[in-house]
């Protein structure tokens, strides 16, 4: 899992990959700021309070009964910070890394597996704005069949354990857009768009076509 601190012995909030603004003005500072600082950072201590109290428990110093509940904790927490920790890299400044249409092997795959690159658009789009209440939209690699989906995820589940690599992710939270989109989170997801780091999507799926998770 990302952001491990050997000397803490915890999980840390990792830096984003570029400033604050750089997304502008697809996707506005005061979201970037608030949602990495407070909504990631939030994910990150639930996340480390949970495993504190599972280790309390296995020493015998805790409430065993409570072992469903902190199980619970971890998974939603540790998804949150798991999917938010991707999702940053998903994304690039417009004009350097980010937007664009991807290229080679991934393009092609995109073509053979939805139509054309604007078919996998618009599904993905669709699905990622279809999300009931709150989740996320993917494009994932399923090694099973060796072929491109789209899948809607559920608050913060783990996509992996589905069997299937997480590509590239949109955070459909209302805290990832609520502040320049207000209910509109289908602009909102046309803006993500505008900003998906390509090039780094490409060498995760190629990755993943390796048979490497990371």
């Amino acid at each position: 899992m990302p952001g491990w601190d050997d000397e803490k012995g915890e999980f840390v909030l990792p830096d984003l990959p570029y400033p604050y603004d750089a997304l502008e003005p697809h996707i506005d500072e005061q979201t970037m700021r608030i949602h990495h600082q407070r909504h990631h950072q939030g994910y990150v201590n639930g996340l480390n309070r949970a495993l504190k109290e599972l280790a309390k428990i296995r020493s015998g110093e805790g409430d065993a009964g409570l072992i469903k509940h902190w199980s619970r904790e971890v998974s939603f927490h540790g998804g949150g910070h798991i999917n938010h920790t991707l999702f940053w890299l998903c994304m690039a400044p417009e004009g350097r890394g980010g937007g664009g249409e991807p290229s080679g092997t991934l393009m092609e795959h995109i073509r053979r597996d939805f139509g054309s690159f604007d078919a996998f658009k618009t599904h993905f789009k669709a699905a990622s704005g279809a999300v009931e209440a709150s989740g996320w939209g993917w494009l994932v690699y399923d090694p099973i069949s060796q072929r491109l989906m789209v899948m809607q995820m559920e608050k913060q589940q783990d996509m992996l354990l589905t069997g299937c690599v997480p590509l590239m992710g949109v955070d459909v939270w209302e805290h990832a857009y609520y502040l320049k989109y207000q209910n509109r989170r289908g602009d909102y997801v046309e803006a993500f768009m505008k900003v998906v780091n390509w090039p780094y999507i490409a060498r995760v799926y190629e990755r993943a076509r390796a048979g490497q998770r990371a």
